[in-house]
């Protein structure tokens, strides 16, 4: 297939889903990683169309979903510190703190503004040295590379107004952490195929084999999910664990080895919290002590930041595949995106986002 609308043909996915339901005979859970894989699935309703025995759940993988509080606490506050130009993703602005958010903080006349690569943030402290230029570097083996590019570029020019406020977060140690908890009820994955697309998919391999689980790095078209079930579903039922590649066309064995040169360039392995979840060891990225100018955690002192969680939410247990969104309950009432109580109903790739913006209440 080589355009856009033959991966969205009602024919093709007809054929899939009659061939799913010839192949399943028993119950299955299977957690999509990916927020933009959950925000598909509910848009085209494909778990409306499974045959009641597949269960899909939603994992972890939104970056600003897992962002820690703390981090967000201290974006906020030093987007309130003089002289300081704070520039983010749109999703970010919105995301609740302790107290507020970044757009709040705006708002209260702070400089906070909105990019769309880590790039225009460089561009921004190019344009205004006489400014401290910070980037909210958030994401998972995505985005590391592009915001990686970024401070080398700021090296190479000199930048010392540049920094970044890392929270980058790797995908397997969380699926490690998924299927090592007592309470997991994942039996198969889609992996999320734009980080397969960076990282490859050799590394999934062993936690395959260790869990018994099969996973399968799929694409976010209709057709690529189902038929990213399709091939979980075969191996679940055939008993077999392994890694299968359903995108092809995009994701290879090996990643992309210049973009795994440029993160481990900057960034190094560290234990990171994840939001809703706690900490999760070796599943985090920051930047390395030989490029300490442009990281923003050393760069500026931010004390007594007390981080409060709103009790009410659930996020946690969803991002863990151990309930889904509609079964919070503050969803829909007490929690919407006009005032979301966490980053799951807020973000373009929440979970909570996609079941309440498609009314999707199970």
């Amino acid at each position: 297939m080589k355009f856009i609308d033959e991966y969205r043909d009602p024919e093709v996915a007809a054929t899939i889903i009659a061939e799913i339901h010839k192949t399943v005979t028993r119950p299955w859970v299977i957690m999509e990683i990916c927020g933009g894989q959950t925000h598909a699935i509910v848009r085209n309703g494909i778990d409306q169309v499974l045959p009641k025995e597949i269960e899909l759940v939603h994992g972890p993988g939104c970056p600003v979903c897992v962002t820690p509080l703390e981090l967000i606490d201290k974006a906020i506050a030093i987007a309130r510190m003089p002289d300081i130009i704070f520039t983010s993703f749109g999703d970010m602005l919105r995301v609740p703190g302790s107290e507020k958010d970044l757009f709040i903080a705006k708002s209260e006349g702070a400089d906070v503004r909105i990019v769309y690569s880590p790039l225009e943030a460089v561009k921004i402290a190019r344009e205004n040295p006489e400014k401290q230029v910070v980037f909210f570097a958030v994401g998972f083996e995505t985005t590391a590379p592009g915001n990686a590019m970024a401070v080398l570029q700021a090296d190479r020019e000199h930048l010392d107004n540049f920094s970044i406020l890392a929270s980058h977060v790797l995908v397997p140690p969380a699926i490690n952490a998924i299927l090592s908890s007592p309470e997991n009820r994942v039996q198969g994955f889609l992996a999320a195929g734009h980080v397969c697309a960076v990282m490859g998919w050799e590394e999934y391999e062993p936690l395959a084999q260790k869990y018994k689980v099969p996973m399968v790095p799929t694409g976010f078209e209709p057709i690529d999910i189902l038929e990213g079930i399709l091939m979980v579903t075969k191996m679940l039922e055939a008993g077999t664990y392994e890694v299968q590649n359903q995108y092809k066309r995009i994701v290879h064995r090996q990643g992309n080895p210049a973009a795994q040169k440029a993160m481990f360039t900057v960034f190094e392995i560290i234990d990171r919290t994840w939001r809703g979840i706690g900490e999760i060891p070796a599943s985090g990225l920051q930047v390395k002590d030989n490029f300490a100018t442009f990281d923003a955690e050393k760069k500026f002192e931010v004390s007594g930041i007390n981080t409060k969680e709103s009790e009410k939410c659930l996020s946690g247990r969803i991002l863990q595949g151990l309930i889904k969104p509609g079964q919070c309950p503050v969803f829909g009432n007490d929690c919407t995106p006009e005032h979301p109580l966490g980053a799951t109903m807020v973000s373009s790739e929440g979970a909570c986002a996609a079941y309440y913006s498609y009314q999707r209440t199970r």
